[in-house]
């Protein structure tokens, strides 16, 4: 362990991979610099006193306290709402994120769940585990329209990916004068949604869970999607009103879902979505990759030399003011 090491990577880690393995490929990126593991909280409390930059997925105040030096946290989950926001920028402590890390697993699940639904491979493997040479009948996702709710970094991936599959491509946004890379783009007005979802072959969920998609596809939301769409769930189980969609999947409302997030998460061994064979479901795992360490490393690796320059950083949560 080095005593005068000016970026620390904490013990905690994250989708179990290794954070030995995070401090090593920093280490890489940034020969220049001495990058040290905190392997217990007593090296945790001894090193950040001498560190300008600190990345993990949390920092708590009685460490930040200790933390003098510090001019970067650099957290390695792309949400900050576990982060002292108020701590660090009382103290001028600038806040990255690792946004845009998972985007390219998140969207080859999406597009594969698609997939998935359009050539009923899913029925395949059911029929292959009962030995049974039956055939059944699939769909094309050629002429299909895809509506993708959410144009971050998650729904440009999914949106980069269909080129190709000859698919129409609405985009849902906060702001949709700005535009996209869908063929249209619509607001999150009731409206607008509502618009989208009728004209939807399948709907894929790439927004961020916050006040204003908290519940965004409820029940009337669903009803309005025709009775052959799919919905494909990548962002947060809360967007989605999870009765609202056990009901629709039962009745045939829609044709079915597939889902990397639930409501709860984890979902418990008795919840009804488990025995509904129109849901597919994975354990939050569409952002596992294993480029996890090299692109976040990429990022830090380029704010630490940014900083003192007074460029904007990459994936800024938080600027510190400046003197």
């Amino acid at each position: 362990m080095s005593e005068n090491a000016d970026v620390v990577v904490l013990r905690e880690g994250t989708e179990g991979l290794s954070m030995e393995s995070y401090a090593e490929t920093l280490q890489e990126r940034m020969p220049e610099h001495d990058v040290a593991l905190a392997r217990t909280p007593k090296e945790e409390r001894e090193l950040v006193e001498e560190a300008r930059v600190v990345t993990g997925i949390a920092i708590d105040e009685n460490l930040l306290a200790r933390a003098e030096n510090l001019e970067l946290f650099a957290c390695t989950f792309a949400g900050t709402d576990h982060v002292p926001m108020d701590e660090l920028e009382s103290r001028g402590v600038a806040v990255t994120n690792a946004g845009g890390i998972h985007a390219p697993g998140i969207a080859e699940q999406a597009i594969g769940n698609m997939l998935v639904f359009t050539r009923r491979l899913h029925e395949g493997w059911r029929r292959k585990q009962q030995g049974e040479w039956r055939h059944f009948q699939s769909h094309e996702f050629t002429d299909s329209t895809v509506t993708v709710i959410g144009l971050g970094s998650i729904g440009q991936a999914v949106v980069q990916r269909l080129q190709g599959f000859e698919v129409e491509t609405i985009g849902v946004r906060y702001t949709p004068s700005k535009g996209g890379p869908t063929d249209e783009v619509l607001g999150f007005d009731e409206d607008d949604v509502h618009e989208a979802l009728s004209r939807s072959d399948y709907v894929v969920v790439a927004c961020p869970l916050n006040d204003l998609t908290r519940g965004l596809i409820g029940s009337a939301e669903l009803a309005t999607m025709p009775t052959d769409s799919v919905l494909v769930n990548t962002a947060r189980g809360g967007i989605v009103d999870t009765d609202a969609l056990v009901s629709a999947l039962r009745s045939n409302k829609i044709r079915g879902a597939a889902l990397d997030v639930t409501d709860p998460e984890p979902l418990p061994a008795d919840h009804p979505l488990w025995g509904l064979e129109n849901c597919l479901i994975t354990p939050h795992t569409g952002g596992h990759t294993p480029k996890h360490w090299d692109r976040l490393a990429d990022i830090v690796g380029e704010n630490v030399a940014r900083l003192g320059t007074g460029d904007e950083l990459v994936n800024q949560v938080l600027a510190p003011e400046q003197n």
